[in-house]
């Protein structure tokens, strides 16, 4: 019987092929290393080949497509729900092949070679700063044993290095101010690589007309609006705001039974890298609030007035995810909201 549908567990030399024919039996079992696996599905005939949305699995995925196959990546916690008792590479790929053919199924785009290459900047640029953060706290913790603090904020590790060198090896032995010294390259050499990775997203949101129409947003500047346009693409896969608001984990968690239904906190189950983005945006916002220079939003300053700062920063969060979504899908730039004018009495 011709096959119908693949699933393909992928892995790092070895993969797992499971398909079935058009009555849903079992067809193909097969397990192929990866020098060979292009080859045996350039002769296999077209048909439905679905993965897990995991490392590789783009790349994997372009290449098939190449072949005539239609490609589907499914989220990997939609895939567990069919795994069998036992965890083999035979039973996800049951597993995966199972869960591509349910009707209600929820499948992943799949990624541009452009879109993976911005995303590699973003997640460059976000482990040189975790590393940045965590040496910039193992100097304030070394130095702090001998007595010197600083103010917060890492502008001011240039005048904490310029105390500490002023220290007396009385008060500092000279092996600990050479260690220390170390770590202040160390953070010197990340701030340049930083910087040189913010220059070159800066540069690729230059040239991407959807990343310039983004940054238009209230709170939105080009890392946020590059970073969402190399992961969502023309947001179309999302059938309304509210979808990809929650695919971003900024909706609130439901639990229901019966007539008894209640809203949680934010479910925190997407993208942690755009959301987190957002909600730095959003902060910018609120921070407003606290300027006398800058025009008051009404909507804003009643929200902040009911609810905590926090809670105003992630709604606000919210509501720019889902102006972002019109924006994309909308091909337009950002409206500012017209003030409502009082009715005539």
């Amino acid at each position: 019987m011709p096959v119908v549908a693949v699933g393909l567990d992928l892995a790092k030399t070895v993969f797992q092929a499971h398909g079935v024919d058009d009555a849903g039996q079992t067809v193909l079992r097969r397990r192929l290393g990866r020098s060979e696996l292009l080859a045996y599905f350039a002769k296999l005939p077209p048909c439905l080949i679905a993965m897990e949305a995991c490392s590789s699995a783009h790349h994997w995925a372009r290449e098939l497509v190449t072949l005539g196959h239609d490609v589907r990546l499914i989220p990997q916690q939609y895939v567990k729900p069919y795994v069998k008792r036992n965890k083999t590479d035979a039973a996800d790929a049951e597993a995966i092949c199972k869960a591509a053919t349910r009707p209600n199924m929820r499948f992943v785009p799949i990624k541009t070679r452009d879109q993976q290459a911005v995303l590699a900047l973003h997640r460059s640029r976000s482990l040189l700063v975790r590393q940045r953060t965590a040496s910039i706290n193992a100097v304030r913790g070394l130095v702090g044993e001998f007595g010197l603090i600083a103010a917060k904020g890492r502008y001011r590790m240039s005048e904490l290095r310029q105390r500490m060198n002023a220290m007396t090896p009385d008060h500092l032995p000279a092996i600990a101010c050479q260690a220390i010294n170390t770590l202040f390259d160390h953070i010197d050499k990340l701030e340049e690589h930083v910087a040189d990775v913010e220059r070159q997203i800066v540069e690729w949101h230059k040239n991407n007309e959807d990343s310039r129409r983004l940054a238009t947003a209230p709170g939105v500047g080009p890392i946020t609006a590059s970073a969402i346009v190399a992961a969502v693409g023309d947001g179309r896969q999302f059938q309304s705001a509210r979808h990809f608001a929650a695919w971003l984990g900024l909706t609130p968690r439901m639990h229901a039974s019966g007539k008894k239904e209640r809203i949680g906190r934010i479910s925190k189950g997407g993208d942690r890298y755009l959301r987190a983005l957002l909600i730095h945006g959003a902060r910018a916002i609120v921070g407003t609030l606290f300027r006398k220079n800058v025009p008051p939003r009404p909507w804003l300053l009643a929200l902040a007035a009911r609810r905590p700062t926090n809670v105003t920063a992630v709604a606000v969060a919210h509501k720019t995810a889902r102006v972002l979504w019109a924006m994309l899908t909308r091909d337009e730039k950002y409206r500012k909201p017209i003030a409502a004018t009082p009715s005539a009495a």
